[in-house]
């Protein structure tokens, strides 16, 4: 029967069930993961040499060194962190090369490309990039970037570059990406209940709006909420992330249903901060819990996909059940995770990173504290030395500069101060060589600031403030209210032979 119109018709009336199709699934999925590469390749091109180039804060050279000391060669590093840089060395040049054809290739996935070539090359750049980021690559949607990423290559034809392609999509795919939505979200709502009691007791919100790492100009208003508003927020949190995922398993309605609350949490969790690109890769890979007859409704008329594809090749449909098993194999540590009393947030049990553990948020801060750099051109010791704070673009610092918004491109550094406040720099000694930077005016860390008091002629000393900032009151002019607590970091002026020590130790004279 060639007229498709009335082939449904017949169907509808003999009452047969139409086998469900995932043509406008993998379309959606695949402009979604372009979307996320471009945005996390575009992030890499402005700020791989400021953090791990051979001038930035880590880099990526004296780690590959210390990798191939470790394992005792390029070889035998190259099989524990596979990473193109142990090849090519982690100059500016071969870094920004591989951000800028990384941004070029999301680009064309978003544009429409769909081939597993392609989906491949952003899969190795992506790890590649990771394996070399240290601190400032360590964060749980790398992980899932790179675990969506493997299941994209294999959703592709390797011999065909069309947006939607004659081709029907192995079922048994779509179940892999139902299988790592549900961990993303169930993962997140265990590590929560089991890390912090105020997830029990209903108070998180109340203070994660202003404390998470990096706050929006929505974050206010949200903060502002009345105490049921969060406690609300809170037992929805808890439905979508510990009972929805459920749903991704069962039947159509069900499963439909799931994917839109967790789609509509998702979107909750844009307007509330800036996440990276977090969320945006946690709706890609729940587009799975819909079907070509729902987003038949929702996207454009244009988008029909082929009318009974063929099947793959046989070639093909080997490869798919091989990635399959694969998964099946590498899923039990992370299965075993999940209910683990010690549960382990994004954490990866494999080198490639194939299939991972996921949460978000185990621990909730009551209190916000800043590290602000300052530096003086007075003397240090003077109680009435004037010191000017430098500025990073998304960090809360002038308490009049309204929160950025950034998401989904990440400002790396600016996360990393976050993290640098909830320790010391004995945990986080790229901040000491961040200092060195700035008295010295070597290095390329400062072209990650968004503004430096003193331009080309470096201050006499350098400090780092720990502040406790609030948000300020809805009716008031500025964005928040702070206090200086004390030093995070001493004074430090460039001849100071502690720091000099401190620098050699590391290997960044």
């Amino acid at each position: 029967m060639d007229d498709p119109e009335l082939k449904a018709t017949l169907d509808r009336i003999t009452g047969r069930a139409e086998r469900p199709r995932h043509a406008l699934v993998r379309f959606s999925f695949l402009r979604l993961m372009g979307f996320v590469y471009a945005f996390a390749f575009l992030g890499a091109t402005q700020q791989l040499p400021g953090l791990i180039g051979p001038g930035g804060l880590l880099p990526a050279d004296d780690h590959l060194a210390r990798l191939r000391a470790m394992h005792g060669g390029t070889g035998a590093a190259f099989l524990e962190r596979p990473t193109l840089f142990l090849l090519t060395g982690a100059s500016d040049a071969a870094l920004l090369a591989v951000a800028w054809v990384g941004l070029a290739l999301g680009l064309a996935v978003l544009g429409g490309v769909t081939n597993a070539a392609v989906m491949a090359a952003l899969w190795v750049l992506q790890l590649s990039l990771m394996h070399v980021g240290q601190v400032f690559w360590g964060y749980g949607w790398e992980l899932l970037l790179l675990e969506a990423g493997f299941l994209a290559i294999v959703l592709c034809p390797l011999t065909s570059a069309r947006p939607l392609p004659n081709e029907d999509v192995p079922r048994v795919l779509v179940w892999l990406l139902r299988w790592l939505a549900f961990r993303v979200m169930f993962g997140a709502g265990l590590i929560k209940i089991r890390g912090d009691p105020c997830w029990q007791e209903l108070t998180c919100l109340a203070h994660h709006y202003e404390t998470q790492p990096i706050p929006n100009p929505v974050s206010p208003l949200l903060h502002a909420l009345p105490m049921w508003v969060h406690q609300a927020g809170v037992l929805f949190n808890h439905l979508v992330e510990l009972v929805v995922p459920f749903f991704l398993f069962g039947p159509r309605r069900l499963r439909i249903a799931g994917g839109l609350l967790t789609v509509a949490f998702q979107a909750v969790l844009l307007v509330s901060g800036n996440l990276s690109f977090l969320n945006w890769l946690t709706i890609a890979v729940t587009l799975a819990a819909f079907d070509d007859r729902f987003l038949a409704r929702v996207l454009p008329r244009r988008l029909a996909p082929p009318v009974d594809p063929p099947p793959p090749s046989k070639p093909r449909r080997v490869a798919v059940w091989a990635v399959a098993g694969l998964v099946l194999l590498l899923s039990v540590d992370p299965l075993m995770n999940l209910f683990a009393f010690d549960q382990r947030m994004n954490a990866s049990f494999d080198r490639l990173h194939l299939v991972n553990t996921y949460g978000a948020f185990g621990s909730v801060g009551r209190v916000r504290h800043e590290v602000i750099l300052e530096g003086t051109r007075d003397d240090p010791d003077d109680p009435d030395a004037t010191w000017r704070a430098y500025a990073l673009p998304c960090q809360p610092g002038d308490p009049s500069r309204a929160p950025c918004l950034r998401a989904p491109y990440h400002p790396r550094l600016d996360w990393q101060m976050w993290f640098a406040a909830l320790s010391d720099y004995e945990r986080q000694p790229w901040i000491v060589h961040l200092v060195h930077q700035l008295l010295t005016g070597e290095g390329r860390a400062r072209e990650l600031l968004a503004h430096d008091p003193f331009g080309d002629e470096p201050p006499r000393a350098v400090r780092a403030s720990l502040y406790r900032y609030r948000f300020a009151p809805l009716s008031s002019d500025g964005w928040w209210e702070r206090e200086r607590v004390g030093d995070y970091l001493h004074a430090l002026e460039a001849d100071d032979p502690r720091l000099a020590a401190f620098v050699e130790s590391y290997g960044w004279d």
